[in-house]
């Protein structure tokens, strides 16, 4: 069986990172290949077998009727023979501006009549037939380099046959990420921001964790997050679905939901193989987000 990943997503976004993780993991990699011509290459690889693992870049450099064909596309890839993933990566429109800008490419939806911000409009349009059957979309906007490489590196390349399942935290004042499935907000519990002794802490540290583990409204919210997950994720995993991502938001993304995220964490993890925690707030207060 061959293994195929496709990935695509707006200019700026890591695409070419992503290649080149892809590449060195022993993927045969293809940038901006041709949507109409992903069918015969799939049904030349198959005949020959001379390669098992292929990664496809497609970008909006396309035709765009052939764009607009993707979903149709792909219902012709042979699911028995390849095993496909469609990988959209994306980030916030001001910081692919910023990008564009430190950088100085000219983006290639550009003209003398189409500035920046509108080709990334353009080119939103343009890929969203994609966007919409992808089955993983990754938020680069506050990812370093070193974040997308270990990203693409062990929950996209190294994903096993059943379902991944990634647990994050945020700051609901930075934004809900845009590629969390679910997003469940626990600004509602007792913030150890007001305690003066902990406010300098996360919900990494003992001292939070006994906080919080006191308060009967915070279990009572891991239990009821933990239950409607366990009912619903095998529906999930039952329609096929490749990857789930669970938000978990709190004001500041520093106590509460961190403390909820590890709690859910420990509490799958007996019974998940394909399991991950990240703490995005977290992250951002060690590293300042890198060039893609």
């Amino acid at each position: 069986m061959i293994s195929l990943i496709i990935l695509s997503g707006r200019s700026g976004s890591g695409k070419s990172t992503a290649l080149h993780v892809l590449e060195d993991l022993g993927y045969y990699c293809i940038d901006n290949l041709p949507v109409s011509l992903l069918p015969p290459l799939i049904n030349q690889l198959t005949k020959n077998q001379a390669l098992t693992k292929l990664s496809v870049g497609i970008d909006a450099r396309n035709i765009a009727d052939d764009l607009a064909k993707f979903p149709e596309i792909m219902t012709s890839i042979n699911s028995e023979l390849v095993d496909c993933q469609i990988v959209y990566l994306d980030s916030a429109s001001p910081s692919l501006v910023k990008r564009f800008s430190e950088t100085r490419r000219k983006h290639p939806l550009s003209t003398n009549r189409r500035d920046l911000p509108a080709a990334l409009e353009f080119e939103t349009k343009l890929l969203s037939p994609i966007a919409e059957v992808s089955d993983l979309t990754i938020d680069t906007t506050n990812l370093t380099i070193h974040e997308l490489r270990d990203i693409v590196g062990t929950r996209i390349a190294g994903r096993k046959q059943e379902l991944a399942l990634l647990i994050q935290s945020f700051a609901f004042k930075s934004g809900v990420p845009i590629d969390v499935d679910f997003a469940f907000d626990v600004r509602c519990l007792p913030n150890p921001h007001w305690v003066p002794n902990l406010r300098a802490l996360t919900g990494l540290d003992q001292a939070v964790q006994k906080f919080l583990n006191d308060d009967q409204d915070t279990c009572s919210m891991v239990d009821d997050i933990y239950s409607y997950l366990c009912n619903w994720l095998p529906r999930f995993r039952a329609n096929n679905r490749s990857y789930i991502t669970v938000g978990i938001g709190c004001t500041g993304g520093q106590h509460r939901s961190v403390f909820v995220a590890e709690k859910l964490f420990k509490l799958f993890k007996p019974n998940w193989n394909n399991l991950q925690v990240k703490h995005r707030e977290l992250v951002k207060l060690i590293n300042q987000p890198g060039e893609l």
